[in-house]
């Protein structure tokens, strides 16, 4: 028994010692000990307060970033959408522009030539045919896009076509027509060429010569493509041949047509003798002083594709061929009269199209310049309708043009008159095409 008691004290004191030899009070011990498990408690509740606060921060900054990416996904959405409704208003613009809010570019000078020689609309070709007034040595067909009536030529891969109508392409002239191209067209897709050729066509072998990768004569040749190697824009090219060598060549990037932005656009061709003037949607692409020989006699237009991938493919609408550059000052202010077919209109409305924009600045320019001046804008129509609806229009379209004078080129409205004739006074036959285009004309007489 005193053994085991000595033991016991032993064992105590063994403990009662710390690994220094000093000794440690047992009282002292248990309140530490005591203290050291209530401040580890504290220390594990103190971690978990910050683990979940650093969590709750993490959170925040992942759910900042996700707003942040979220809100830069709909910013860039946003200017997706915007630029698609953009792309949409310059279409609709054309398709229905709004004579109450007129608004185009103010650097867009083209003017349309002053008598229209050759329109093409296709309303005279069934659906699934091959236009008839054309010629090919490829595919092609007259198609309906989405709802629209509107009729256009599906351009086939491998193919050159043209029109038989138009066989002479005067020193100045302009020429205008529709583009479309399919959402998603692929970069590797083929170019849309339009050419303006010097060709013998009665030579079998002409439309060789204006193949995509045939040789040339002498021509222009203008190129559009909707997807940049980038794929954020679209691409222009000009190619100018000269007995059959090359000698103008560029391409560039440029807005105005892409694949997803705007698949429909609206080109307009100005020639002015060796000068060339092209537009897509009134941006300017392409101006070169020297493009044409004052010695070459050009007389077709020649449409070229290559090869397509996929589904893609090029449609054109609503060409127009007009000649004589009109002398706005000349005929307004000493001849007293100056009568337009340049200001365009949809069909059966008083929206005017952007493309007027260069034959209004030509006008209200006149008009600012001679402030005494006072006009009557006189509407006209084509024969097709109501004889009265007709009348109604050509009045509204009058009334339209004068707003646009005074919104966009500050023409105080008192010093303009209007009226509409409807299809009472035509100047052309209204049973062909061109002729019903000559009929729709805007008219200025100086009071």
């Amino acid at each position: 028994m005193k053994k085991i008691s000595f033991l016991l004290s032993f064992v105590y004191l063994c403990l009662a010692l710390t690994s220094n030899g000093q000794i440690i009070d047992p009282k002292r011990t248990a309140k530490r000990k005591a203290e050291q498990r209530t401040n580890t408690r504290i220390d594990q509740g103190i971690d978990r307060v910050f683990d979940k606060a650093e969590e709750g921060v993490g959170n925040m900054f992942k759910k900042k970033k996700k707003k942040s990416e979220n809100n830069s996904d709909n910013s860039q959405n946003n200017n997706n959408n915007n630029q698609q409704s953009n792309s949409n208003s310059d279409n609709s613009s054309q398709n229905a522009g709004n004579s109450s809010d007129f608004q185009v570019n103010t650097k867009f000078d083209f003017v349309s030539g002053e008598k229209v020689i050759a329109v093409e609309d296709f309303t005279q070709d069934a659906i699934g045919d091959f236009p008839a007034k054309w010629n090919t040595n490829g595919t092609g067909a007259v198609v309906t896009l989405g709802n629209s009536s509107t009729r256009w030529l599906k351009i086939g891969a491998e193919t050159v076509l043209y029109p038989e109508f138009i066989n002479n392409l005067p020193e100045n002239f302009t020429f205008e027509f529709d583009l479309a191209c399919n959402n998603g067209f692929s970069f590797y897709s083929t170019w849309f060429l339009a050419n303006f050729a010097a060709t013998n066509v009665k030579d079998k072998t002409f439309m060789n010569e204006w193949r995509y990768y045939g040789s040339k004569q002498n021509g222009v040749r203008v190129g559009l493509h909707p997807q940049s190697a980038g794929g954020q824009q679209g691409r222009k090219g000009i190619w100018v041949y000269q007995g059959g060598q090359e000698t103008v060549k560029n391409e560039a990037d440029f807005q105005s047509f892409h694949h997803q932005r705007a698949t429909q656009v609206h080109v307009a061709v100005w020639r002015q003798k060796t000068r060339l003037r092209v537009y897509v949607n009134q941006e300017k692409i392409l101006d070169i002083p020297k493009a044409f020989e004052e010695n070459i006699k050009y007389n077709r237009i020649l449409f070229t594709t290559g090869g397509y991938q996929g589904n893609d493919s090029y449609f054109v609408a609503n060409l127009r061929l007009a000649v004589g550059a009109p002398d706005t000052r000349n005929k307004l202010i000493t001849e007293g009269k100056f009568t337009t077919t340049g200001i365009t209109f949809d069909v059966g409305s008083d929206k005017i199209k952007p493309d007027s924009y260069g034959v209004l600045r030509e006008i209200g320019l006149v008009l600012q310049e001679n402030p005494n001046v006072r006009v009557k804008i006189i509407g006209h129509t084509d024969s097709d309708g109501n004889a009265q609806n007709n009348l109604e229009l050509s009045k509204k379209r009058a009334l339209a043009v004068k707003n646009a004078l005074t919104k966009q080129f500050g023409i105080e409205a008192s010093r303009m008159e209007t009226d509409g004739k409807g299809a009472s006074e035509p100047v052309d036959s209204n049973n062909t095409p061109q002729g019903k285009a000559n009929n729709r004309r805007v008219e200025f007489v100086k009071l």
